[in-house]
């Protein structure tokens, strides 16, 4: 009786160690040494606990250390050990009370424990089995009752429900662990943004559960769908993109690495090879929405450790689909990001273009919004202060142009801002001596404005209407010379021999004056038919300096006599092609202008001088008051003079010689005094 209750607590105390859950070391740890204690005529108990080749390994029993020999160093083996095997197929207890007469146990392991007889029993619930108890006397037979079995059965029972318990909390905490890294891997990978994140993310949470770093994901082509177009290789791979498919291509296996490939995206399921050479492969496909983006391979370089648990399995599969949506989104972001990539570039590119075709109009370009702030403006458009157009683009054009305000620009560009219309117009420069034509024309957001420099055209202009009036004059010059001179010649001839009559000598004042208004008219036709003339013949190769210093002597007397002073300033110059008696006409007609100009004790200088550019320029500098712009204008016009008794045509006769010179006359006036330039062309 006292047996029993001494059984019934031992159980009591299992049952409790149980649910307290205590690792399952200690709890099978108390089974055996209850077994010992209750079975007191055995030496030995041990438990042995199944491994992933089949094979049972000595966990916990009593004692530990038997002949030097560790537990756990144990191993049984079903192929060989034909006790074991039997108790494994038939789940019952074995018991063998003479070892000698039973060729079941391990004849190795009967000889080295001196094992006389030996109990044998399963650990198993509902039909599995989780491990095996054997019980032995060393040296000694155990002779066990029915009932001491029974009682060791009811041991192991218990052991069978704490290693059931066990598993179960495994298994739960397994779950809840995978769960957690299925939470963990959305929640990385809903943080990833770019196509190589996410799967960076993927082999590492691979790498975990398989224990590799190898991994790569082949992905399809978008367009081309059954087309690999490039492997992603994880980070932390020894490997290079080169050396994976060699070592790939090296495995014996039944078929090539390329074709399994397409055979995963075939079938859209996982192949995993066995191990072949102490490698092996794991192929999972990457699918969203039933469409396959490419193939995750995983390989393991474990040799006998590398065959991978089906939950192992599961749950790489899990975390690929998990990859799968995110991949798929980021993938079409970057695609998405491409075309606009694309289209940027594209849009640059035409945007460079307009603006290259813009930035190539050497007339000043600018487009205004509808509260006058520049939006837009060339290079080449004039701004005052040395600004430029980083510097007021998004000012307004009146603040920067303050007094162009109530001119005829500010006029019609209101008109074209507020009538919608285009407007085309002529205007001089509040800010120097130029003249614009002026387009405006409105778009959406303002107007745009086209300003092109017409100075020069104006000058051509101006220079076009006298060359005109020379040839008008030239025509006239040349029908009314013949015309006019021959009874101008008989007139003066009359009065002539009348002069020497005496009867009208009384008449020969008047006579003298009309001779001399005959030779002035005459003077007039001939500087008519000078001004006319546009050949110029006899064009020699001379120096311009030893034209003048041959003329000097006449000018020194004329500015001696009207009490002024001449100043010359001749530079060494190349020869150029000149007539000798128009450029002494030329020079003649200047000087004379200038000493005109001035009082008496101004200075008149004649200088020339190598000019910018391939030019020689003649100078002849006056000190007079200056010239008024109006009168400039005008300025060799014929007939236009502001002499009293002028012709007007000395500065046409100057202009004309200078175009049959190919030479320009330019002129600088001011209240000093005013300075005509003859640039002449170098040969």
């Amino acid at each position: 009786m006292l047996s029993e209750q001494t059984r019934y607590s031992r159980l009591a105390n299992i049952t409790k160690v149980i649910n307290t859950k205590l690792e399952l070391r200690e709890v099978l740890q108390r089974v055996t040494q209850a077994i010992s204690e209750e079975i007191v005529q055995c030496n030995s108990v041990g438990i042995y606990l199944p491994e992933k080749d089949g094979t049972f390994r000595g966990f916990v029993g009593k004692p530990e250390d038997m002949n030097g020999i560790t537990l756990d160093t144990q191993v049984i083996d079903i192929e060989t050990d034909l006790l074991a095997k039997e108790v494994i197929e038939t789940k019952k207890t074995i018991y063998i009370s003479d070892t000698s007469k039973d060729n079941r146990p391990d004849p190795r392991s009967v000889e080295a424990f001196k094992i006389k007889s030996l109990l044998a029993l399963p650990i198993s619930y509902e039909q599995e089995i989780f491990g095996l108890v054997f019980l032995f006397d060393y040296g000694t037979p155990m002779n066990l009752t029915e009932s001491e079995i029974q009682s060791v059965e009811a041991y192991v029972n218990m052991a069978a429900v704490a290693i059931q318990n066990a598993n179960n909390l495994k298994q739960k905490e397994n779950l809840i662990a995978e769960k957690q890294l299925l939470l963990d891997v959305t929640r990385d990978l809903s943080m990833c943004s770019s196509v190589q994140k996410s799967l960076d993310k993927c082999f590492y949470y691979l790498g975990k559960i398989l224990d590799s770093k190898k991994s790569a994901a082949h992905i399809l082509d978008p367009l081309g769908k059954n087309t690999i177009t490039f492997m992603k290789l994880n980070k932390d791979c020894d490997w290079t993109e080169a050396n994976w498919m060699e070592n790939l291509k090296s495995i014996r296996m039944n078929q090539s690495y390329e074709a399994m490939i397409q055979q995963v995206i075939k079938t859209k399921s996982i192949i995993l090879t066995p191990n072949i050479d102490s490698m092996s492969l794991l192929m999972i496909p990457l699918v969203s929405m039933g469409e396959v983006l490419g193939v995750i391979t995983v390989v393991n370089l474990g040799g006998e450790t590398c065959n991978y648990h089906e939950s192992q399995i599961q749950l790489a599969k899990s975390i690929v689909d998990a990859t799968a949506p995110t991949f798929s989104n980021l993938l079409y972001m970057d695609q998405l990001e491409n075309m606009v990539e694309e289209r940027t570039r594209e849009l640059a590119t035409a945007n460079e273009k307009v603006t290259s075709v813009i930035e190539s109009i050497t007339d000043g370009f600018f487009a205004l919004n509808k509260e006058w702030e520049f939006l837009y403006m060339n290079k080449h458009q004039y701004l005052p202060q040395r600004k430029t157009a980083k510097d007021v683009l998004g000012q307004n054009i009146w603040g920067i142009f303050p007094k162009c305000v109530d001119t005829v620009m500010y006029k019609e560009f209101h008109r074209a801002m507020s009538e919608r219309i285009a407007v085309h117009f002529e205007m001089t420069s509040a800010y120097g001596d130029y003249w614009y034509e002026v387009v405006a024309y409105p778009y959406d957001e303002g107007i745009c404005c086209l300003l092109k420099n017409i100075t020069e055209k104006k000058k051509y202009d101006k220079e076009l209407n006298r060359l005109s009036n020379l040839d008008l004059i030239g025509q006239m010059a040349a029908g009314i010379s013949h015309e006019i001179r021959n009874p101008m010649t008989t007139v003066r001839g009359f009065l002539q021999l009348l002069i020497k009559e005496s009867e009208f000598e009384k008449h020969n004042d008047y006579f003298n004056v009309m001779i001399e208004e005959l030779d002035r008219a005459n003077s007039i036709i001939t500087e008519f038919l000078s001004i006319g003339n546009t050949k110029t013949s006899d064009l020699q190769m001379l120096d311009l300096n030893s034209i003048i210093r041959d003329i000097t002597p006449l000018i020194k007397i004329d500015t001696f006599n009207q009490n002024k002073i001449i100043q010359f300033n001749l530079k060494d110059i190349p020869d150029l092609l000149l007539n000798r008696n128009e450029i002494r006409q030329l020079i003649i007609n200047l000087y004379r202008n200038g000493l005109e100009a001035m009082s008496t004790g101004k200075v008149l200088s004649i200088s020339t001088y190598k000019g910018d550019g391939n030019c020689v320029v003649l100078a002849v500098r006056d000190q007079g008051e200056g010239i008024s712009p109006a009168i400039v204008e005008k300025m060799g016009t014929p007939f236009y003079t502001t002499k009293d008794n002028g012709t007007g045509l000395g500065l046409g006769i100057c202009y004309a010689i200078a175009a049959r010179h190919n030479a320009k006359i330019e002129i600088q006036t001011g209240s000093e005094g005013t300075t005509f330039f003859v640039k002449f062309t170098c040969i």
